[in-house]
């Protein structure tokens, strides 16, 4: 089918309120994971690259990676840079082919922060590139933060209202209460704070540091209107138990493919129930 832009899939999603999966990659196996994932669930799905997936593989493996594995299934995909650190960044992701980017201003006080993304969108929009902005700090983790601290990392409601009205962003993370990396405990999402910044804005929300959430709280946040949600930490617990199995079991065994090929398949399995909770199975 090819690449799509992420706007298409996202206002869909939040249209029929169900949450489109972004999942990040950092090698061939997980993006082949993805796909097959996805093409099994027939469901819409999204690519994404981390800082960390960039440096890593490389922005042209990355991309070249995406549009092979998309051209071969007829489920819709996108590709998406997540967490993009600057506007030259989401330049050359977009160069590269990337049909969405994150432009993550989160840091910057809020006029700088909409101005750097009102740049981004001026270029993308013109090439048909989606863009998604940041409100909030979404944390390594939730321990050891106190109750005025955490709120002081969360999206303002007002904030968000006036940050989508002047950007006019495809998409808006927000940061409830979650997290990311590993959870030492269970996170805890302020559903009254998602529910009215979902009243005050009409762009599609989305939930970062979603891996360790508890299906029922993702698929709650779902119903309140977020349309797309990453998952990362999850895949990649998945991925390596699977291949450090192999070693444990096998400790002569010098075939990779042998130890990457269970864990691809591994890493399939928790997608494909990430996809089920969130809603987008049968969707594509």
């Amino acid at each position: 089918m090819g690449l799509v832009p992420m706007k298409d899939l996202v206002l869909k999603a939040q249209k029929g309120r169900y949450a489109v999966g972004a999942f990040n990659c950092n090698n061939m196996e997980i993006v082949q994971a993805i796909v097959a994932a996805a093409e099994a669930e027939n469901a819409p799905v999204i690519i994404q690259a981390s800082q960390g997936a960039i440096k890593y593989a490389g922005i042209e493996y990355i991309a070249a990676l995406t549009k092979l594995a998309a051209s071969s299934v007829k489920i819709p995909v996108a590709l998406h840079l997540d967490h993009g650190t600057s506007f030259e960044q989401c330049i050359q992701c977009i160069g590269n082919g990337f049909t969405s980017v994150m432009i993550d201003g989160s840091k910057l006080p809020l006029g700088e922060n909409i101005a750097l993304t009102k740049r981004v969108i001026e270029i993308a929009r013109i090439l048909g590139v989606s863009v998604e902005g940041e409100l909030g700090k979404i944390g390594g983790t939730e321990d050891d933060v106190s109750v005025s601290e955490k709120e002081a990392l969360f999206t303002d409601p007002q904030d968000a209202e006036r940050f989508c009205r002047e950007t006019d962003v495809d998409a808006l993370a927000v940061a409830i209460g979650t997290a990311h990396g590993q959870y030492k405990g269970i996170p805890k999402l302020d559903f009254e704070r998602l529910k009215e910044i979902v009243q005050r804005v009409s762009t599609p929300i989305v939930l970062h540091g979603s891996s360790g959430v508890p299906d029922d709280a993702v698929r709650e946040a779902v119903s309140f209107g977020v349309a797309k949600v990453n998952i990362d930490t999850n895949i990649r617990e998945a991925f390596t138990d699977a291949a450090r199995k192999v070693v444990i079991e096998n400790p002569k065994e010098i075939d990779p493919r042998k130890m990457l090929g269970p864990a691809r398949e591994a890493a399939m399995q928790v997608i494909r129930e990430k996809i089920r909770v969130f809603g987008s199975n049968g969707k594509a």
